[in-house]
């Protein structure tokens, strides 16, 4: 009995002594991966960081090339603009000394064709602007009533009834200061006939005319056009006024009889 239990003692120490060896040799491969791995893994952490300082260091150095060579480029540049600069601002400043002499003449033989063109007395007489009858006067010394706004106004012009699409004609020989659109009297074309003397069409479509265009006395300036909301009940009509140094005269002293 002793003889086999001392065998089987023998048996479990050498299987036991197996075990711890093969547990010490796992170990120890696994202690020399483990070194070798983190042994190349801080090499290669050593070559990227190289690696990218020479990276950052080239960059610097092709940044501070481009610099130079952008400003040796840029001060070549500007030299040459700066002289072309001054070249055209004294060929500017010469040839202005030239033209002057000639707009200057220009300008005064120009001055007496316009006033010779425009240039009304008042012995003249207007033209009446278009076929109709009066249906509001002038009148400026006492209000007389507008029928569409319901209520007594000075009258600044008179209103001459006609038809949509009636001529319109220049009572005088002018040219066109300004064409203007109003919610009262619509397209507005005023025309200047001289020594302080317009005349302003109200209610007024297709001009063929814009402004600073000289009118021969009797041309068609435009036609008539349905009336604004503000003449509704008075119908279709031209509103027309003389002023003197920009103040409202009765144009029925300046008509034709």
């Amino acid at each position: 009995m002793k003889k086999k239990t001392t065998s089987s003692r023998g048996r479990r120490g050498a299987s036991v002594g197996l075990v711890i060896c093969f547990v010490a040799i796992v170990a120890m491969v696994g202690m020399y991966t483990f070194n070798n791995y983190q042994s190349k893994l801080e090499k290669d952490l050593a070559k990227v960081e190289e690696q990218t300082a020479k990276n950052e260091e080239r960059a610097k150095e092709e940044e501070e090339e481009l610099e130079q060579t952008s400003t040796e480029q840029i001060i070549p540049e500007m030299n040459e603009t700066e002289q072309e600069t001054a070249g055209e601002e004294q060929s500017g400043a010469g040839n202005t000394k030239e033209q002057q002499p000639t707009l200057e003449i220009e300008e005064e033989s120009a001055a007496p064709s316009s006033s010779s063109n425009v240039n009304f007395a008042p012995a003249d007489n207007l033209l009446w602007p278009v076929e109709g009858n009066i249906i509001l006067n002038y009148s400026m010394d006492k209000t007389v009533y507008f029928a569409t706004l319901d209520q007594y106004k000075y009258n600044p012009a008179i209103l001459i009834s006609s038809e949509p699409g009636s001529e319109v004609i220049a009572s005088a020989a002018g040219t066109v200061k300004s064409i203007e659109e109003s919610a009262q009297l619509g397209t507005t074309l005023t025309l200047n006939i001289g020594n302080g003397y317009e005349i302003v069409y109200g209610q007024l479509k297709d001009i063929p005319f814009q402004k600073g265009d000289t009118v021969e006395r009797g041309a068609v300036i435009g036609y008539l056009n349905e009336p604004s909301r503000y003449y509704s009940m008075e119908g279709c009509n031209l509103y027309y006024q003389v002023l003197k140094d920009g103040e409202p005269v009765n144009p029925m002293e300046y008509l034709e009889a």
